[in-house]
């Protein structure tokens, strides 16, 4: 992605303070934290300035928007909210419930480490495993 403009940071500021304002999300330490992010992060992009690419996600999260909507604004389109891509015709959901995805991704990580990762402590090995299942949901891969 190319970097963003001021205008279009500017915009994305705009759309996110109009969201939370009709979502009625405080802007507090607590629901940034909920959402895997900062304040400061959150207070960044509702000023117009610049975060990492894969914050991005964690924002649209935080908005109820769908993932990618941030980085469309940025790039001149509108965000999607979820319920509009839950009521999309086209769109087709997973039978297999979030919480068994994760349980899934959560074993396959555990057992690959397992076999490659000699030393790694089972406190590790289950941080790590949290840590790839939380990085595939952000990025919509489960």
């Amino acid at each position: 992605m190319p970097s963003p403009t001021d205008h279009d940071l500017e915009r994305l500021a705009r759309a996110a303070k109009r969201r939370r304002a009709d979502l009625g999300i405080a802007m507090n330490d607590a629901n940034a934290k909920a959402a895997g992010v900062s304040k400061g992060t959150w207070q960044r992009v509702e000023k117009g300035l610049s975060i990492r690419e894969t914050n991005y996600v964690k924002i649209d999260d935080l908005l109820q928007w769908a993932p990618g909507s941030c980085l469309d604004v940025l790039e001149g389109g509108e965000p999607v909210p979820v319920g509009q891509v839950a009521e999309a015709p086209d769109v087709q959901k997973s039978p297999v419930p979030p919480e068994v995805l994760d349980a899934e991704a959560r074993d396959v990580v555990q057992l690959a480490l397992i076999a490659t990762a000699r030393g790694t402590s089972a406190e590790e090995i289950r941080e790590m495993s949290e840590r790839v299942v939380r990085d595939l949901r952000e990025r919509g891969l489960i």
